[in-house]
């Protein structure tokens, strides 16, 4: 699973040139904890922090509700690719005590994942995740191609056809469904 497939999309951006109350009120309507500050082609210039925000207000300078974010944003800030694995999200997030990251498309900032992002993946029951996966194959290749089962977010397809380009995309496929760890396809060869 990817970034791409857990983020929140389209993400609630700034500019530099937003008010910090502006800012504040994005962060308490969507319940976020941070957002990406951009440029006028979507490119991220910084961060805004529900700390940074609480440092403008109650530091030993204050800075104004009506000051622009440019002010208060922690810059440079990093975002994370669209392909980056949950995995990998997981581990930055604690590594780097953050609680969401931006996850960038080229230069553009397309998405937030949060830690309530990757909770949710982690709630999942694997019978909903084989409900998905299974429906996500039908539509691929039909109810009859295959039998799915899931045991703690690994998946297993059992499939008659050996042809290792449709291994490939079969397991990509529900790899791509919230919830799923590993896909592993198996083959008549393959099978028990």
């Amino acid at each position: 699973m990817r970034a791409k497939d857990i983020m929140t999309q389209p993400a609630v951006t700034v500019t530099p040139d937003v008010p910090i109350r502006e800012a504040a009120a994005l962060l308490v309507s969507h319940g976020f904890t941070a957002l990406p500050v951009v440029d006028a082609e979507r490119r991220m210039v910084g961060i805004v922090t529900e700390a940074d925000l609480l440092h403008s207000r109650y530091d030993t300078r204050p800075e104004s509700p009506g000051a622009p974010v440019e002010q208060v944003m922690t810059t440079p800030a990093f975002g994370m690719g669209v392909g980056s694995s949950v995995e990998l999200l997981a581990r930055v997030m604690l590594d780097d005590r953050v609680r969401s990251l931006p996850i960038i498309d080229g230069s553009r900032v397309v998405g937030v994942v949060t830690r309530r992002d990757l909770v949710r993946a982690l709630a999942r029951t694997d019978s909903a995740i084989a409900a998905d996966v299974r429906h996500r194959l039908e539509v691929y290749g039909g109810p009859d191609e295959w039998s799915v089962s899931v045991h703690d977010g690994e998946v297993t397809i059992d499939t008659e056809f050996a042809d290792a380009e449709f291994q490939r995309v079969v397991a990509a496929l529900a790899e791509g469904v919230l919830g799923v760890a590993t896909a592993t396809v198996r083959t008549g060869k393959d099978l028990p």
